[in-house]
């Protein structure tokens, strides 16, 4: 009888060796995985880095796995991790971010994407697109979806949706995501959708601002409309920040092809920086009743995904410098650089960067076992 998985790496044992024949296999698969892992956590960016890292700790390794021929060259991590079949391997992400993610009264997920900017190969492969979902409570990464180019974001976030726990969830999508099909995907998923509009939705955003403009012009609370403001110092730095929020939606004549669509809002901006002042709309779609307070916080929220995801991706990873792309290559080192990074989230043992636990545990291999979960691995 098989156990219920319950580490990253049992998980990982699931995935289905890609190589089709038994000869010249020198590796076990799970251990060309684990290693990449490992590699990953502890600093090590590509595969020539991940390859040396694990002859610098092939004693450790020894010791939790078989390592029938050693460790892999880097040439043979390249090979197998190409071949790897990308659904697969997001499958074992989902099947192992249901058993750390914890459920939210209100869980707030931010979806967007990021270009792997030297993942293009000439003619033969543009630079792909990871669309990411993240969650703003959990600080987790919660799944992600390749698309070819940017503009297809739109067809893949329904995907991403539909693989993903939305009860009672507030997703937020940038103006590339606002679509009827998207909204409708989220509401489907039991979700709540907050989404902002721009000009590819003209009709929308001219009667969301004509209606917000008498309100703005009020700036007062009542059963239809709400207003909040905030200030915030910072040095040489001043920001207002004022969001309207209502529920009239009168003027909006396609208010019934955006499923659910409760209410409308904009956030004005006010940024001062230097005595040199700047004035920012921001318009919105809402499937809930949020004040505008509740609203505007979620707003800012939102741009976690920025500097809580795409940011440390690039800054503690590397990201944007990394050249990994033959075949499946750079989509599933991307999907191990969030697990990876799932994992350095979770740990509350050390109050550092990631880039600092990535270091720490390339030096501290208890360290990195903690952040495994797994046990050494009897012979």
């Amino acid at each position: 009888m098989n156990k219920e998985p319950t580490s990253i790496v049992d998980f990982l044992s699931e995935i289905e060796d890609p190589r089709k024949k038994t000869i010249n296999k020198r590796h076990e698969f799970i251990d060309v995985l684990v290693i990449a892992l490992c590699g990953m956590l502890s600093s090590a960016d590509d595969w020539v880095s991940i390859a040396q890292y694990g002859r610098s700790k092939e004693a450790w390794f020894s010791e939790i796995l078989e390592l029938p021929n050693g460790i892999p060259s880097h040439d043979t991590f390249n090979r197998i991790f190409s071949q790897i079949d990308p659904d697969q391997f997001m499958n074992c992400f989902s099947r192992w971010i249901k058993t750390i993610r914890n459920i939210f009264e209100r869980e707030h997920i931010s979806i967007d994407g990021k270009t792997l900017r030297r993942s293009f190969d000439g003619d033969k492969q543009t630079s792909i697109h990871m669309v990411s979902a993240w969650s703003n409570e959990n600080n987790l990464v919660l799944a992600q979806i390749k698309t070819d180019e940017k503009s297809n974001e739109i067809t893949a976030i329904p995907e991403l949706i539909r693989s993903m726990f939305l009860d009672n969830c507030l997703i937020s999508i940038d103006a590339m995501g606002c679509q009827k099909l998207i909204a409708e995907s989220i509401i489907n998923q039991k979700g709540h959708y907050l989404l902002a509009v721009k000009d590819n939705q003209p009709n929308l955003n001219k009667a969301i601002k004509s209606t917000l403009e008498e309100v703005m012009e009020t700036n007062t609370s009542d059963f239809e409309s709400d207003f909040f403001e905030t200030s915030e110092n910072n040095r040489d730095r001043n920001e207002i920040r004022k969001c309207w929020v209502t529920t009239d939606l009168r003027k909006l004549d396609m208010v019934d092809d955006w499923k659910n669509l409760k209410q409308i809002a904009v956030v004005e901006s006010h940024r001062t920086i230097k005595e040199k002042t700047s004035i920012e709309c921001r318009y919105y779609i809402c499937s809930d009743k949020l004040s505008a307070e509740e609203l505007l916080h979620s707003s800012r929220v939102h741009w976690g995904i920025e500097n809580k995801l795409h940011w440390v991706l690039d800054m503690g990873f590397r990201e944007d410098e990394s050249r990994v792309r033959k075949e499946n290559g750079a989509e599933n080192l991307a999907r191990l650089r969030h697990i990876a990074l799932n994992l350095l989230k979770q740990d509350t043992t050390k109050k550092m960067g990631i880039k600092n636990k990535r270091l720490t545990a390339g030096w501290d291999m208890d360290y990195l076992q903690h952040l495994l979960n797994v046990d050494i691995v009897e012979s």
